[in-house]
C-alpha cells in the first residue's frame, strides 16, 4: 500500500469504530502487544499499554471479538482497543484520563495523523 492509498484509508475511519477481529499473533507473551486481522489491508495492533497485566488474561491466537480504532497515524497500522472490558487493563477508565483525557469527545471523529501533510 502506498502512503496516499493509507492517507485515503485513514481518512475514512473513525476513532472508536468497531471491527470484528482475529487475533493472529500474540508475540512475546507479557512484552509488546498483539496483532489483530480486521480484515482491511493494513494490520490492526493493540498495545501492551491496554492490555490486562497478565498476559495470560490477553486474548488468545484465534479470539475473534470486537476491537475499537484507537489510533491510526503515519505508519500503515491501525492500533486498537480491545471493546470487551476483560481484556483492558484493570485501571484503563484511570489510564484513559491521564493519556488520553478527550477520548470520549474524539469517539466518532475522523482519524487524522497530525504528523503528516495531507496528499490532495
Amino acid at each position: 500500500m502506498t502512503d496516499a492509498e493509507w492517507i485515503r484509508m485513514r481518512r475514512s475511519l473513525r476513532f472508536g469504530q468497531v471491527f470484528e477481529g482475529t487475533v493472529v499473533q500474540v508475540p512475546q507473551p507479557g512484552a509488546i502487544g498483539i496483532f489483530v486481522d480486521i480484515g482491511l489491508s493494513v494490520g490492526g495492533f493493540v498495545d501492551v499499554l491496554l492490555l490486562p497485566e497478565q498476559s495470560e488474561d490477553w486474548p488468545a491466537e484465534g479470539t475473534v471479538e470486537d476491537f475499537e480504532i484507537w489510533w491510526a497515524d503515519s505508519r500503515q497500522q491501525i492500533r486498537l482497543k480491545p471493546s470487551d472490558s476483560r481484556y483492558l487493563r484493570s485501571d484503563f477508565t484511570d489510564f484513559v484520563g491521564r493519556v488520553r483525557p478527550h477520548w470520549s469527545a474524539e469517539a466518532g471523529q475522523p482519524v487524522r495523523d497530525p504528523g503528516s501533510r495531507a496528499l490532495d
